[in-house]
């Protein structure tokens, strides 16, 4: 078993995956950029202690601002969220062109081995013949 993936990964077209690494780099950088700076560039939710000395009013205000900030915080999560579900999906594709590619290389590397012992037995079938006539 482990004979098979070590030759599956030899077959794998390096030059396609790191080709295409960058912008798979790029795409998770963004992401994760994006949610670092949200949460650091955002003010902790103030935790909703009782305060007596708060009129109705203020607290009312209150109230509404730490719901339009949690507004705002679940817009960006959501936003985030699309995001991520989008990398995933070329990540996928991606992941699904590899094995493709492998599958077809694999089939290659079993027509060119077929081609090697052929060549190996015409080699030794022509040794034994110099080896006979000389």
């Amino acid at each position: 078993m482990a004979i098979s993936w070590i030759a599956a990964l030899k077959l794998v077209p390096w030059g396609d995956v790191i080709e295409a690494a960058p912008h798979v780099l790029k795409a998770a950088k963004g992401l994760l950029r994006r949610s670092d700076g949200g949460s650091k560039a955002e003010p902790k939710p103030v935790s909703p202690t009782p305060q007596v000395d708060l009129s109705r009013d203020d607290a009312a205000a209150q109230a509404l601002a730490q719901v339009a900030m949690l507004q705002e915080r679940v817009t960006q999560l959501e936003q985030m969220q699309r995001e991520s579900v989008l990398l995933i999906e070329q990540m996928a594709e991606q992941q699904s062109q590899i094995v493709q590619t492998v599958g077809l290389l694999r089939t290659g590397a079993t027509r060119l081995a077929w081609a090697c012992g052929g060549l190996a037995v015409c080699v030794v079938g022509l040794l034994v013949y110099v080896g006979r006539s000389a």
